[in-house]
């Protein structure tokens, strides 16, 4: 039990908002102080909620989680993997149901094929319109697996041909071409020989695969497709017709057929989908270039919007959102790669370079050389200046939540993180940080009274849902 008074726990979490919001120099710097000591000052009140896991194997590079309803009760239950299993875990922390299983993920999609470092390798949708959702994953055999989401309940396992050039089907997408929901699968794969993208790409009806298992036609195949670099494709309902375009560096319609093709020199990193640029219909894709001129692209369906560099440093990661209201449209923040020293920036939804900085000169004390990875834009506060999470790059180590426009830390969270995952898991449209961390999954909860509590859920917006399902490393 709590030593604390009510009216001092109120106080503390105000006290703690109004630092969060507006970024204390004076506190902050307190805080590097006593970090530099090892010593952990987050807020007794932002203590986490914790699921003992129990795993057997626990996270290496390959694996991750994603956030869903599988017993239908509203509330957003866990689905994680590893090296050898599927395990899920309902909102209160309970087990719901675990599989040992080769489940297909991977570490170094170049080298090993997709879905690439930290990608869950799971999909969960209602497939059937039966009111249940179901879970997909394939497996190292060439199997699409689907099973019950609130009992993990085995329904098909449908061993799938893959192309000629491809050692298996690797990655996989529920997906919407018709205009009827989650009715639709998107499979992936690598060429199998030197460095490995995703050029191979089939579509399925769902209802065609539950009823004619491996001899299902295909709805449409693709060997050309150019695809993100260390990670699996993405959807997103672009032009606002109710069904997916498939993202990479060809935009694919519905159909199959190619909508565009970006201009690239290299290959690219990183992918996002987003309303960036609010005064132009639909949504619009964020892209980032390796090799090459080394450039950030915004286009849609429609063709190229802009491209635009920062001195032709590779913008290896990157965060969208908005980080200066003021601006209009949505900001890109965007860092190199350099194993120390890292320089971030951002463009505003114009390409115009707005702000630059380097990383040593805003990390607190203790915060390793080496950067940050896994950056997700998070609305911690619920004011409308979003913020951003990252965790120590190339370690188990911290999180922060930081300003992207400024760099300044404002927040620093556990110790061992091994995976970081940004979303609303507890309902108040605010998100969450959710931390696997040794044998734990840990989630952060903002204490302070949510300013909007009225604004609608971000898992009303389908390429919000799509995101947290198809999530690596490269792409949070």
């Amino acid at each position: 039990m709590s030593l604390l008074s009510t009216e001092t726990k109120l106080c503390a979490a105000v006290l703690f908002s109004a630092f969060l919001i507006a970024g204390a120099t004076l506190l902050a710097m307190e805080r590097r102080s006593v970090y530099s000591d090892g010593v952990d000052l987050a807020p007794a009140a932002l203590m986490p909620k914790i699921i003992q896991l129990g795993l057997t194997e626990m996270p290496n590079r390959a694996g991750g989680l994603i956030a869903v309803d599988l017993d239908g009760d509203t509330r957003r239950d866990f689905l994680l993997t590893g090296t050898g299993y599927v395990a899920a875990f309902g909102a209160s922390g309970a087990p719901l149901w675990s599989k040992d299983v080769e489940v297909q993920i991977t570490g170094k999609a170049e080298r090993d094929g997709l879905p690439g470092l930290h990608a869950p390798g799971v999909q969960a949708a209602d497939i059937d319109d039966d009111g249940a959702t179901e879970v997909l994953f394939l497996t190292r055999d060439g199997a699409l697996h689907i099973v019950a989401g609130a009992s993990g309940g085995t329904r098909e396992s449908i061993r799938l041909s893959a192309p000629s050039g491809a050692e298996r089907w690797e990655h996989l997408v529920v997906a919407n071409f018709h205009g009827r929901g989650d009715r639709g699968l998107l499979l992936q794969a690598t060429n199998k020989d030197g460095y490995r993208t995703g050029r191979y790409l089939a579509a399925y009806a769902i209802d065609e695969l539950l009823r004619e298992g491996a001899s299902a036609a295909t709805l449409w195949t693709r060997d050309d497709f150019i695809a993100t670099a260390h990670s699996g494709a993405r959807i997103a309902d672009l032009d606002g017709d109710g069904r997916h375009e498939v993202l990479g560096g060809d935009i694919i319609g519905p159909d199959g057929e190619r909508l565009f093709r970006l201009p690239l020199e290299g290959h690219l990193d990183s992918i996002y989908a987003a309303d960036v640029r609010p005064d132009l219909p639909g949504l619009e894709v964020v892209a980032l270039e390796e090799n090459g001129p080394e450039r950030v692209f915004l286009y849609n369906h429609d063709g190229l919007i802009w491209q635009a560099h920062n001195e032709h440093q590779e913008p290896q990661n990157a965060a969208v959102g908005d980080f200066d209201p003021d601006r209009p449209g949505l900001e890109i923040w965007s860092r190199s790669r350099y194993s120390e020293d890292q320089q971030p920036w951002i463009f505003d939804a114009y390409g115009k370079l707005i702000a630059d900085y380097e990383m040593a000169d805003v990390a607190p004390n203790g915060w390793t050389v080496s950067g940050v990875e896994e950056i997700s834009t998070v609305d911690w506060t619920g004011e409308p200046k979003q913020l951003a999470a990252a965790k120590e790059r190339h370690e188990a180590g911290e999180v922060a939540v930081f300003d992207p426009l400024s760099g300044a830390f404002m927040l620093r969270l556990d110790g061992q993180a091994s995976r970081l995952y940004v979303a609303d898991v507890t309902g108040d449209w605010r998100e969450e940080i959710v931390v696997l961390s040794g044998d734990q999954l840990r989630i952060y909860e903002n204490p302070a009274q949510n300013p909007a509590p009225g604004q609608a859920s971000l898992w009303n917006q389908d390429h919000y849902r799509r995101s947290k399902m198809t999530w690596n490393y490269y792409n949070p």
